[in-house]
């Protein structure tokens, strides 16, 4: 299973380059193979407008690790900077930025992010924005947990003895401590992510055509799920294979970066 997962990765990143390179245009509409199965033309057959759903999947793909990417990067900043000033200096300030913290957390993540997004309106850049203002709590609560831990170990009382100042303490003492478990939450994200968009586009709130998404293509997909059943089958299929092989990914990580195994 480690190397099936590890092998679904990097066949999708080839074949994000693979669509660089050959320059597959997804947006090209041919009336005459509207709905048309897989065939050596079209390897995924063709949409409701005659699209190549091949090149259609490879564009959603791109855009999905694209905004993956950015959004855990920007979430993981926010959320490890939060948690570290709440673990480190905890009282007030602690009861302040975790009540913040539940206040989101009492919400379902996706209902959230909807609202948002309503609010904001759709597009690639407010549904950024949106995933960005809803991801960051667990990030917040894991950190300043295990910030609390360390906030007294020996090494940190020892530099903050010495005069060292909060940002060097936070930063080169205590962050680098974290680093093993903030991979293992970031790759997990990844997966998560990339679920909210897929979702946030089926309900016309994301990415809008004629933008390839894999969430738009499964809203598409399902009006005709009868007379086309290959267009739901190979973008929900898609979609499962890479989100698995992620979580999988995440739990070989976590297992890798565990300290406390013993072979």
């Amino acid at each position: 299973m480690k190397f099936l997962s590890y092998s679904i990765l990097a066949l999708w990143l080839l074949a994000v380059l693979a669509k660089n390179l050959l320059q597959l245009d997804a947006n090209t509409i041919d009336l005459n193979v509207i709905l048309q199965a897989p065939s050596m033309q079209h390897w995924f057959g063709a949409d409701d407008l005659g699209r190549d759903i091949f090149a259609r999947v490879l564009s959603g793909v791109e855009v999905s690790l694209w905004v993956a990417l950015v959004v855990t990067a920007v979430t993981m900043a926010i959320g490890v900077f939060i948690g570290l000033l709440a673990g480190f200096y905890g009282g007030r300030v602690d009861a302040i930025l975790m009540q913040i913290t539940d206040i989101f957390l009492a919400f379902p993540g996706i209902l959230l992010a909807i609202a948002f997004a309503a609010v904001l309106g759709p597009g690639l850049g407010n549904l950024m924005i949106v995933l960005c203002l809803t991801g960051w709590v667990s990030y917040a609560r894991l950190t300043r947990g295990q910030t609390l831990s360390l906030r007294h170990r020996q090494h940190v009382l020892a530099a903050e003895s010495l005069g060292v100042g909060v940002p060097r303490l936070l930063f080169r003492h205590i962050l680098p401590l974290l680093a093993s478990i903030l991979v293992v939450e970031a790759t997990y994200s990844l997966a998560s992510v990339m679920i909210a968009e897929a979702s946030l586009s089926f309900l016309g709130l994301g990415i809008q055509a004629p933008d390839a998404s894999w969430g738009a293509m499964l809203r598409d997909a399902v009006r005709y799920m009868l007379i086309a059943p290959h267009y739901v089958l190979i973008v929900g299929g898609c979609l499962m294979s890479l989100i698995l092989a992620i979580n999988l990914g995440g739990d070989y990580l976590r297992d890798a970066l565990d300290v406390r195994k013993t072979d």
